[in-house]
């Protein structure tokens, strides 16, 4: 049993050590991956999901970048807005993520969150324009949390939204781009509760 604990630390100290790599080559000082990670988690515990879907939404949120690896650095960093060829580059990252992470055998249940995190619930979203429940339940999660960490974080062509502002664009989304479901028991969280990802903070759920 020690030995087992011991091979699973090691694997979770690489699995936070490519993590950061990829914050960090996307310049996201602020642990962006971890960030939405915990929040996708405390968000599913609320839905309620538990068991081995917790730890396999963990560790899709961790790596659902992880196909950036294959995207050009003058795409990735470019301070403005991406042009419809850099934006062609840009949809591949989700396919490349899933191709690296298929053959770890570990990974094989998270990197279907990777391959579907920018899927949107009325099919309008990519690779493969999944609709409804065809789209991973964790990655319907994921989803949502992302979107918030995205609007409440600065970026180089735009300021941070506001919390309450973000949780207006997410309701408006409800049934297109986000699960009806899921962004209602998001809207029930109390304020105590709320996930809140603001730059100030930085921080998730409330304990």
């Amino acid at each position: 049993r020690q030995a087992l604990e011991q091979l699973h630390e090691a694997w979770e100290k690489t699995l936070d050590a490519l993590v950061a790599a990829l914050d960090a080559r996307e310049q996201e000082a602020e642990s962006h991956s971890k960030r939405v990670s915990e929040g996708a988690v405390r968000l599913a515990r609320d839905l309620p999901v538990d068991g081995e879907l917790l730890d396999v939404i963990r560790r899709g949120a961790m790596l659902h970048d992880v196909g950036k690896i294959g995207v050009p650095d003058s795409i990735l960093l470019k301070p403005g807005k991406l042009s419809e060829e850099e934006w062609v580059e840009m949809r591949k990252h989700p396919q490349i993520g899933y191709w690296i992470l298929d053959g770890i055998e570990v990974l094989k249940p998270a990197c279907e969150i990777v391959l579907t995190h920018h899927e949107s619930f009325d099919g309008s979203g990519y690779p493969a324009g999944l609709k409804g429940e065809q789209i991973p339940l964790g990655a319907r999660i994921f989803s949502l949390v992302d979107a918030l960490d995205a609007m409440t974080t600065d970026r180089p062509y735009r300021k941070a939204m506001t919390y309450d502002r973000a949780r207006q664009e997410i309701l408006d989304a409800a049934g297109t781009q986000f699960d009806p479901a899921v962004v209602a028991r998001f809207l029930e969280i109390p304020a105590a509760s709320r996930i809140s990802l603001t730059l100030a903070t930085r921080s998730s759920f409330a304990n």
